[in-house]
């Protein structure tokens, strides 16, 4: 375990925030975390993130030294070029702001890019961030792809740095090996530092792990409402959500192959929930299916349809 408190200039944090602990409860914020990178399939933190701001700006109230975080060469960000000079650079940020729900309620949102180097130093920062607010629970929103259909509720998994906290049990067991990111590194950290974290990742089907899938956003936003006693209005990512579907499904139409697929990801998934339910994990049963070449011209073809359309 680590104990390092960071260099002063890992984070600078405002003064003149009012003060967030509750007078009643006596408890203080809730600190909601997405960061764009490993955990984003489909875009589902960054559309979150998005919508919260979308409705209620904030201000900010603690910005990170992202010169010591980020790796511009990897991640090159966008800039203008107008005719014949710079200009228009848009440079990324990592920053806290205070926001309110939809009934006034105050919470921290963290946001921005993952950081690239130097991750103990960013989770020694974070925790300057908790102490200094007295953040009484981190809720971290992520998506990763897999194999599930879109036709089919989203599935998330929960994990949390204490089992008081969790909502329910995943739909597995076992350990496994993944790989490591700078969200997962902060919850582990906080959770050895003795404060309250928790998360969602949201299961994205695999072949719209690339594009916006606002039905994943939706379901981490109203995970967290549930643990946090946070709401948020979701009418806007809601209807996105459902407009999306009808893009898959218009897209899949004129696919047998996809189509195919689909129907299988339905059938294992089906088992999976029967099974979760009953105590065992049966497995669908088997089809036969297109091979991975066909089934990458498929896909590739089913792609390129809904970027036309996005575009």
């Amino acid at each position: 375990m680590t104990d390092s408190r960071p260099d002063p200039r890992w984070v600078h944090i405002v003064d003149d925030v009012p003060e967030l602990t509750d007078s009643e409860s006596g408890s203080g914020p809730v600190l909601v975390l997405a960061l764009e990178g490993f955990l984003d399939a489909g875009n589902a933190g960054r559309l979150a993130v998005e919508h919260l701001l979308g409705s209620r700006p904030g201000r900010v109230v603690a910005s990170f030294d992202l010169d010591a975080f980020y790796d511009y060469r990897a991640r090159r960000p966008p800039m203008a070029f107008v005719e014949d000079h710079y200009e228009a650079y848009v440079a990324p940020r990592l920053v806290v702001r205070l926001q309110q729900d939809g009934r006034g309620t105050p919470y921290l949102l963290l946001h921005g890019p993952e950081p690239d180097t130097h991750w103990e130093a960013f989770c020694g920062a974070v925790r300057e961030v908790v102490e200094h607010f007295g953040v009484r629970l981190a809720v971290s929103l992520g998506s990763v792809p897999m194999a599930v259909p879109h036709t089919r509720p989203v599935m998330v998994t929960n994990h949390a740095t204490r089992p008081g906290l969790l909502l329910g049990e995943n739909i597995w067991r076992g350990t496994i090996q993944i790989p490591a990111s700078a969200q997962a590194v902060l919850e582990l950290r906080l959770g050895e530092w003795g404060h309250d974290a928790m998360g969602f990742v949201a299961h994205v089907p695999h072949y719209v792990a690339q594009l916006d899938y606002p039905a994943a956003s939706v379901k981490v936003l109203e995970s967290a409402e549930v643990v946090t006693g946070l709401e948020w209005e979701l009418e806007a990512l809601q209807t996105a959500a459902a407009r999306r579907e009808g893009e898959i499904a218009e897209q899949i139409a004129d696919s047998a192959d996809v189509r195919d697929v689909v129907a299988g990801l339905e059938q294992q998934y089906d088992a999976l929930a029967r099974g979760h339910e009953d105590g065992g994990l049966p497995l669908a049963e088997e089809r036969s299916l297109p091979t991975a070449e066909e089934l990458g011209d498929e896909f590739e073809r089913f792609l390129a349809g809904l970027d036309s359309d996005e575009e």
